[in-house]
């Protein structure tokens, strides 16, 4: 049986799609250690409902940056931005190159799919479960690279920072990471350069559609060791989950699915709001329709849909649905908001570079600044690629610059796992009550 070597050429916390993709960039003489705190399949990528955006044809780009700059309330980087949607066709390439099956058309064109804010159809998707797909796909390809080692159950609880010289551009570098691995022994693993991929921090949160491991450990530990973060007050509360007694990760109903033409109903049955607005402004009118009625769901219509139609285009939303005890064709369906995407995160440049040398965040983790001050509908997959790629070429180009440190560490300080999990969570939250109190009364007074 394999274990966790002291040393690697790159380390990789997380195995979301931002986290695999980085690992496919890598030529294959670099030894990767990649590590995350479930099974490999449970990240929120693997969740990713609706689809992926492309930008299709030039004519398109005006209409797409100002959806995006619109979307995220013009706070975006423009830059960002800008790259994000001219990387995209290929992303889309590549991604179709490594056996992502995406829909088509009788004559085999790519279909496209519309969602909330977007000005036209730009969308590729596989049913109503992309994200599966996609990232099933590149843990394949990942399973295929004997250069790639992935070991599951494993939580990174400290990065191993040193003070750099002087002279330096940043104080502080990363030499590797301290680890719990499965049968909870502590160590710690050097690399010359290591990749935050850790998603975002829905597991603090009460209600969210993100996996209950995911709780923010890279912004906690960037508030720990003084690396500047961005925008962690930026929390995306997605209007639309399933409304359940039951605990655990809320189900998303997809934005397409009100792109497809659903309505949102309050609890007499009248409309109240345009579906297709941006996600904030959605869910805060479903809040105040929730207060209005003291009720803790709205509704969801689909019933002008076929149900051939709905049971093609949604199959894991109807059967889901069904095993709730509704038919997505015949009745409308209890929906409530939930916690669903972190837009800020460990502060970056364009090429996933923190503040902190020979360390990147890419995906949820990292914030460039991309999404601004909310996310436009399908852009998180793309942009988790876009920048995951631009982090392995840049680490490429330094690579053989970076020597491994000799220093040892002492681990004493790791053994209590629920304490530093408690410590972690509270600096987070803390600094989102800091950052806007507003927000954390309205959305975060019932975290997990």
């Amino acid at each position: 049986m394999e274990t966790i070597k002291e040393q690697y050429d790159i380390i990789i916390v997380g195995t979301g799609a931002a986290g695999l993709f980085a690992a496919l960039q890598f030529p294959q003489d670099k030894d990767i250690l990649m590590i995350t705190r479930d099974a490999v399949e449970n990240s929120d990528s693997y969740l990713a409902q609706g689809g992926i955006c492309m930008l299709k044809s030039p004519d398109d780009y005006e209409s797409y940056y100002e959806d995006t700059m619109r979307a995220g309330r013009y706070e975006n980087n423009p830059d960002s931005v800008r790259i994000m949607i001219k990387s995209s066709p290929g992303i889309i390439k590549e991604l179709l190159e490594l056996g992502v099956d995406f829909e088509r058309d009788e004559q085999g064109e790519l279909l496209f799919t519309r969602e909330g804010a977007h000005s036209t159809f730009r969308i590729l998707y596989h049913q109503d479960v992309t994200g599966k797909e996609i990232t099933s796909r590149l843990i394949e390809r990942i399973r295929e690279r004997s250069n790639i080692h992935v070991f599951e159950y494993t939580t990174m609880l400290d990065w191993m920072i040193e003070e750099n010289d002087s002279g330096s551009k940043r104080k502080k570098r990363c030499e590797g990471i301290v680890l719990r691995c499965q049968d909870q022994t502590v160590k710690a693993v050097k690399s010359r350069m290591t990749i935050l991929a850790t998603g975002g921090l829905g597991g603090l949160f009460a209600h969210s559609t993100n996996f209950r491991h995911i709780t923010g450990d890279s912004i906690a530990l960037a508030l720990e060791h003084g690396i500047e973060i961005q925008d962690i007050n930026y929390i995306q509360i997605h209007p639309t989950t399933l409304y359940s007694n039951k605990g655990g990760r809320s189900f998303l109903i997809s934005e397409s699915v009100r792109g497809e033409g659903a309505i949102l109903l309050n609890p007499k049955g009248k409309r109240f709001v345009d579906e297709l607005l941006p996600r904030d402004v959605v869910a805060t009118a479903i809040r105040e329709e929730m207060e209005k009625f003291n009720s803790p769901y709205v509704y969801l219509s689909l019933k002008h849909m076929p149900k051939e139609e709905i049971m093609h285009r949604f199959p894991n939303i109807y059967e889901r649905c069904l095993e709730e005890g509704y038919d997505l064709s015949r009745e409308p369906i209890p929906i409530t908001p939930a916690q669903h995407y972190f837009m800020g995160g460990v502060k970056t440049d364009t090429e996933a570079q923190t503040g902190c040398d020979r360390l990147y965040a890419v995906g949820e983790t990292g914030c460039n600044g991309v999404h601004g001050a909310n996310r436009l509908a399908s852009n998180s997959l793309l942009e988790s690629l876009v920048f995951a790629k631009r982090a392995v070429q840049k680490i490429e180009r330094e690579f053989d610059q970076v020597k491994i440190s000799e220093k040892e560490i002492d681990l004493g300080s790791y053994q209590d796992a629920e304490a530093l999990q408690k410590k972690y969570k509270r600096l987070v939250m803390d600094e989102i009550k800091r950052k806007d109190e507003d927000f954390y009364v309205k959305w975060c007074n019932n975290e997990n």
